[in-house]
C-alpha cells in the first residue's frame, strides 16, 4: 500500500529562465493543457534554501543544470486555487511565491518532465507574459527587462501600463507581507 502523501509547503518559488536577449522560456502543464507557465515548486522541506528549491526544479522539470540564478526580492503571496487546495494541510487557503530569474545561453536543450509538461516555447518576454495563465508569473516576466539591466534605455523597459501599479498580489519580499 502506498503511503499517504505528504502536505505540500505553502512556499514555492517561480523561475523565469530567460536568455540575455529576453527569449523566455514557457511549459504548458501536463495536467492543464493550455495552461503555460514559468518553471514552480514548492520547497521539499521547510529548512531548504529557496535557491535550492529553484535548482532542483529548474532541473526536474525542464533538465537544464546551468545559467546564471538571481533571487530577484520579490514575493507573491496568492489564495490557492480550490482545485489544487487538496494537496495542502488542511485549511491552507495562500501560498508565499519567491521569484527568480534564470539567464541560459541561446539555444540551450530542454528535456521536459513528460509527467508535468507536454511541451515548451521560447517566446519574446513580451509574448510570454501574455500567454501566461497565472497573473504573478505574467507580472514577472513583465519585470524581466528592468530585471537584466536596471540602467536599461527607456525604451527597452516595461511602461507603466505593462506593470499593474500599487498591485498587492507583487511587492518586493516583506513589505505588505500580513
Amino acid at each position: 500500500m502506498a503511503e499517504p502523501r505528504k502536505p505540500k509547503i505553502p512556499r514555492s518559488v517561480l523561475v523565469v529562465i530567460h536568455t540575455p536577449a529576453l527569449e523566455v522560456l514557457l511549459l504548458e502543464r501536463a495536467d492543464r493543457p493550455g495552461f503555460w507557465q514559468s518553471v514552480t515548486g514548492s520547497l521539499d522541506a521547510e529548512d531548504e534554501p529557496l535557491a535550492t528549491t529553484a535548482r532542483r526544479e529548474v532541473q526536474e522539470e525542464t533538465g537544464i543544470t546551468g545559467g546564471t540564478l538571481r533571487d530577484w526580492q520579490l514575493e507573491n503571496i496568492y489564495e490557492i486555487y480550490p482545485v489544487w487546495r487538496h494537496r495542502y494541510a488542511p485549511g491552507v487557503t495562500h501560498n508565499t511565491e519567491h521569484v527568480f530569474g534564470l539567464t541560459v545561453p541561446p539555444r540551450t536543450v530542454v528535456t521536459l518532465n513528460p509527467r508535468e509538461h507536454l511541451q515548451h516555447r521560447w517566446l519574446p518576454w513580451r509574448d510570454a507574459a501574455d500567454r501566461c495563465f497565472s497573473p504573478s508569473n505574467a507580472q514577472a516576466i513583465l519585470r524581466l527587462p528592468t530585471k537584466m539591466n536596471p540602467d536599461s534605455r527607456p525604451r527597452d523597459r516595461p511602461t507603466a501600463g505593462d506593470i499593474p501599479s500599487g498591485d498587492p498580489a507583487t511587492h518586493p519580499s516583506g513589505e505588505g507581507s500580513p
